[in-house]
């Protein structure tokens, strides 16, 4: 059965604000605060940098997983996060409860390559993912991702579906 609401579907992110609105049927359903790139904007292979354009939600992972749940290369762990499991691995870029895994669609900006490398947003592995709650929104902090609250990362990954259009922008 195909769920109209979600083909229906489209996130804005928006850098400056750092807020992800979502937007069914061209209407705001919700707002969400969010944490991009500490890098700033940018498409190239490890720059660390959030990349801007039209992208769609290549794959949705995650979706029968606990909140906190910790996923490494795209896989559960089996680990859900806590302070104590922080403390132990202090290095670790934590994705946790779902993930949303995006895909450019501009050839030579945020797909496949350009006169500097790969600028690849669906290879440099951009997601949309939750993150330890003390992690704080409104701040770029991430390494190219957008980061999320574990709960409105769980809400907004229900509410879409793979092939939902993303648009980044820088403000």
């Amino acid at each position: 059965m195909i769920d109209n609401q979600k083909l229906a579907s489209e996130l804005l992110i928006n850098i400056a604000e750092q807020i992800l609105i979502l937007y069914q049927q061209g209407i705001e359903v919700c707002r969400y605060g969010i944490s991009t790139a500490k890098n700033g904007i940018g498409s190239q292979q490890d720059s660390g940098c959030t990349p801007l354009g039209a992208h769609i939600i290549a794959q949705k992972i995650g979706g029968s997983q606990p909140i906190n749940s910790v996923f490494v290369g795209r896989v559960p762990t089996g680990e859900i996060y806590s302070a104590t499991l922080d403390a132990q691995n202090p290095e670790r870029d934590w994705i946790l409860s779902r993930i949303l895994w995006l895909a450019g669609l501009e050839e030579g900006s945020n797909k496949g390559c350009n006169n500097q490398g790969g600028c690849d947003t669906y290879q440099r592995y951009i997601y949309i993912h939750g993150t330890p709650d003390n992690q704080p929104m409104g701040i770029p902090r991430s390494h190219g991702c957008v980061r999320m609250r574990n709960q409105d990362i769980i809400e907004l990954f229900a509410q879409i579906g793979e092939g939902t259009p993303v648009t980044i922008v820088a403000d």
